[in-house]
């Protein structure tokens, strides 16, 4: 009964342990911040182990297999095998390497996907670490620092392979950053706020997720994070068919483990972020009617908590499947996705927002029609205005794809057809044949 109370009381029961012992203001800008790191960093740290073993069971299933079976039941233990060898294997460093950027360029890589989780919304109250107005800028400005780490890996081993694939990862990233911020901008319009926290209550207020406002935007998000995170089909950067291994070549042991955890880390804050801005963060239907609103405010919270991480596994296991489905891209290809089609689209769902938006509310009033509840909190619709814009959306996706098509017609992949119509079988010189045919004799032929 003392469990179930604690977990249905209306007050923080936390805050009143930790008042025993610190001040309010230490209990608000110091206890709780370390308590809220920590938990985030140790749960994420235990995805990065265990996204592994996830992914080794998803490819084992797509592919009729059974995956890790050896190491504890089901194989549950081959994470933990795994760290202790990476521990334990000796850590090469290449004679002619800069040592110095060669040592730290893995903790850059992994600190740019860790810092980031401060400013996620988890879930209401103390699911919140912290919550700046310009959350959303953070998010893109830090994140992008993880580029640095891969061009200083490759640049620093010394070798013609490594620093190859620091070059693409840098190439990659940056063409893929700004189709990256342009998609978010059609949800900006509607939200009003840069603040991650102010996109889910705007949702809320709305009651709908962006993604009906914005499948364009939501689709170039997906696809530019994935290539942002450097996974297949876009992981040009670690090709180990050109490459060797790419930037981390040259790498071993704990150090060659960072960058996967960076990895792994920031394809959590790609999916983190794609949940909060279109898919409605922590927000649910009915979650607040049955919790808050019969005054259990901690279950509200950790119920909340609960549905966000469902849609974050639901966007990652997005990552396993496109990995064991689709070839890998060639870089021509890679490059021409990003600047040719992302980018433009980005820019078509940009102008298609602004004209929904200039829409609905040129709508509001006239001959009695009204489409804007309010403003106060993002851009709260009525029910015609939501049915206007979920079809600007939707019409806007047929919009955004004749348009490509029309802009990238004469590319040379988008023209698979008259590539076809253009092959031409060549009748090759015959050789003489290695035994002479046997000369008629006469009188055969009758």
């Amino acid at each position: 009964m003392k469990s179930h109370a604690l977990l249905f009381a209306p007050i923080n029961f936390v805050d009143d342990l930790l008042l025993k012992f610190f001040s309010p203001e230490a209990i608000n800008n110091v206890v709780w911040p370390f308590i809220q790191i920590g938990l985030v960093v140790t749960l994420v740290a235990g995805w990065v182990a265990y996204a592994t073993y996830l992914e080794r069971k998803i490819s084992a299933f797509m592919q009729a297999r059974l995956g890790p079976m050896r190491v504890g039941p089901w194989g549950l233990l081959q994470p933990i095998a795994d760290a202790i060898k990476l521990l334990t294997k000796e850590d090469f460093i290449p004679d002619k390497a800069d040592r110095g950027i060669f040592f730290i360029a893995p903790y850059i890589a992994v600190a740019s996907a860790f810092i980031v989780m401060a400013v996620i919304p988890f879930a209401p109250d103390w699911g919140v670490i912290t919550d700046i107005n310009i959350g959303l800028l953070f998010v893109l400005a830090v994140s992008s620092v993880g580029v640095l780490a891969l061009i200083l890996a490759g640049w620093s081993s010394n070798s013609k392979y490594a620093l190859l694939g620091g070059l693409r990862s840098s190439a990659q990233m940056v063409s893929y950053e700004v189709a990256m911020g342009l998609s978010l901008i059609g949800a900006l319009m509607f939200a009003r706020t840069l603040s991650l926290s102010g996109m889910v209550n705007a949702q809320s207020a709305d009651s709908i997720w962006y993604v009906f406002y914005q499948p364009v935007g939501f689709l170039i998000f997906l696809v530019s994070g994935i290539a942002e995170n450097n996974r297949a089909p876009f992981d040009l950067p670690e090709a180990e068919s050109e490459l060797v291994a790419g930037f981390h070549t040259e790498y071993s042991g704990m150090r060659w483990s960072l960058f996967f955890m960076a990895e792994y880390a920031a394809m959590v804050v790609v999916s983190a972020v794609a949940v909060t801005v279109y898919l409605g963060g922590w927000y649910f239907p009915f979650v607040y009617r049955f919790t808050e609103a019969q005054g259990h405010h901690n279950l509200y919270v950790i119920v909340s908590l609960l549905v966000f991480v469902v849609k974050v596994l639901a966007v990652l296991y997005l990552y396993f499947w496109l990995r064991w489905t689709l070839p890998r891209f060639r870089y021509d290809q890679l490059m021409d996705i990003g600047w040719k089609w992302l980018i433009p689209s980005a820019l078509i769902n940009i102008a298609l927002s602004g004209l929904g938006i200039f829409l609905v509310q040129a709508l509001n009033g006239w001959r009695g029609f009204k489409t804007i509840e309010s403003i106060s909190a993002g851009l709260n619709l009525t029910a015609t205005g939501k049915a206007l814009m979920i079809a600007m959306g939707l019409i806007g996706l047929f919009i955004t794809g004749g348009l490509l098509s029309k802009i990238n017609w004469r590319s040379r992949d988008f023209n698979l057809k008259l590539q076809r119509r253009n092959i031409r079988l060549v009748n090759l010189p015959k050789g003489k044949p290695a035994v002479p045919a046997a000369a008629p004799v006469a009188g055969s032929e009758i």
